[in-house]
């Protein structure tokens, strides 16, 4: 895919980038500290509701702190991508963020006020804020070697896997554990045992530190673009992910449809949800592969696939409901591998992590937005629901064209 109208400079003779397979190397040591991460603290957000409600936090405290942490941990990778690129440290970066992030879940355990609870699932998002963008930078210049939607699917899946074991770990423990009413000690007991993949994370975060201590040799040694801003196709893409954020309905909202209808019996709902994320994986490997082969006609294929979702979920019945949330999880697949992947094509990489982190800024005020709209429009109209998800979405498809087109004709196809 070419990139940028911008100026070139000549640039001093460089190393020649290193191999497929050390770049491979570098994708999935990154790919299994997501895993670990992923692992602990998605198995401490599958206790997080439970537990603010049994320390006495009301459903409004729980719901804003649930809005405001995503919200907060979104807007600040812009400003996190913007000091990666200025200072270089993306390392520094990355391991602050990580530890900041999966210490959080764990320290849950010492604490037994809703307040002081909620200030550490603030910290949890905080942490990830401050890694995702030096990461996914690093993660960038192995696609040179492996392909950009190979190198952020394989990592997508990785972290998929984290997912769901995340859940399915807390749960097991708590029920091994737990006999009648669960108590505050089994709560933080469960919390507690999280510091056991956290830990796993930093460790192998730090293996990835030691044999790669320059990820940006993995990249490929063309002329150094003279960044001057970025092209008008990163802003067309920009505002298309976006609208693919605020029409996206979170799964929190269909499960709570599930519920109120009646279509699924509770302990489905769960069940259905690690579905979607296994989905996710499969969807992530494959779109990744297909990406790096086709181009963006696959982000647009894609989301025009998972813009089914909503009124298949919120219209159908048990078994269409089923495939919408089939549906589902390869847009959350898209999203996290091949809208990851196609960014780096319209940046110039020594800008990468401010454009990641601005990537991230923009579709997560998108998404509170839209998740607002959808939560109060249920409450008025369940049609209005559908129409406003699939009409966001269908107008991002021809802006990513649009995007592409400006890019360069080669952008839209391989």
């Amino acid at each position: 895919m070419t990139t940028l109208s911008e100026t070139t400079t000549p640039s001093e003779p460089q190393p020649a980038p290193l191999s497929a397979g050390r770049a491979l190397s570098f994708v999935v040591l990154l790919g299994v500290v997501s895993l670990f991460a992923d692992l602990t603290y998605e198995g401490a957000r599958g206790l997080n509701g439970p537990y603010l409600s049994f320390l006495g936090a009301s459903a409004t405290a729980v719901g804003l702190a649930a809005g405001a942490g995503e919200l907060l941990g979104y807007a600040l990778r812009f400003f996190t991508g913007y000091l990666s690129d200025r200072t270089q440290r993306y390392w520094a970066i990355t391991f602050a963020g990580y530890l900041v992030n999966l210490l959080a879940a764990p320290a849950l355990a010492l604490v037994g006020r809703w307040e002081w609870a909620i200030g550490l699932i603030f910290a949890e998002r905080i942490g990830k804020a401050i890694r995702n963008p030096a990461r996914d930078a690093m993660l960038s210049y192995a696609s040179s070697q492996l392909g950009a939607g190979k190198s952020f699917g394989l990592h997508e899946a990785l972290d998929q896997i984290g997912g769901v074991l995340g859940p399915t770990f807390v749960a097991v423990v708590l029920m091994t554990r737990a006999s009648g009413a669960i108590g505050l000690e089994t709560y933080h007991f469960g919390y507690a045992l999280l510091l056991i993949p956290a830990a796993l994370a930093l460790a192998i975060l730090t293996v990835a530190r030691w044999r790669f201590p320059h990820p940006a040799e993995l990249a490929s040694k063309t002329p150094k673009i003279a960044a001057r801003g970025y092209a008008p196709a990163y802003w067309w893409f920009l505002l298309a992910a976006g609208l693919i954020a605020a029409g996206f309905a979170d799964y929190p909202l269909i499960a709570y449809h599930f519920e109120k209808m009646g279509r699924l019996s509770v302990e489905w709902i769960p069940a259905l949800y690690a579905l979607a994320m296994a989905v996710d994986a499969v969807a992530a490997l494959l779109l990744g592969r297909w990406f790096d082969q086709k181009g963006l006609v696959i982000v647009i294929g894609a989301f025009a696939v998972s813009a089914l979702a909503a009124p298949l979920a919120f219209l159908g019945d048990t078994a269409w409901s089923v495939v919408g949330v089939t549906l589902w999880g390869i847009g959350m697949g898209a999203q996290e591998s091949v809208l990851r992947a196609a960014l780096v094509g319209f940046v110039p990489t020594e800008r990468r992590a401010t454009a990641f982190g601005l990537f991230h800024t923009v579709f997560g005020v998108f998404w509170f937005a839209g998740s607002a709209l959808m939560g109060y429009l249920y409450d008025q109209s369940l049609i209005g629901v559908v129409i406003f998800s699939v009409v966001a979405q269908a107008v991002a498809l021809p802006l990513f064209w649009v995007a592409a087109r400006r890019a360069g004709p080669q952008s839209m196809t391989r």
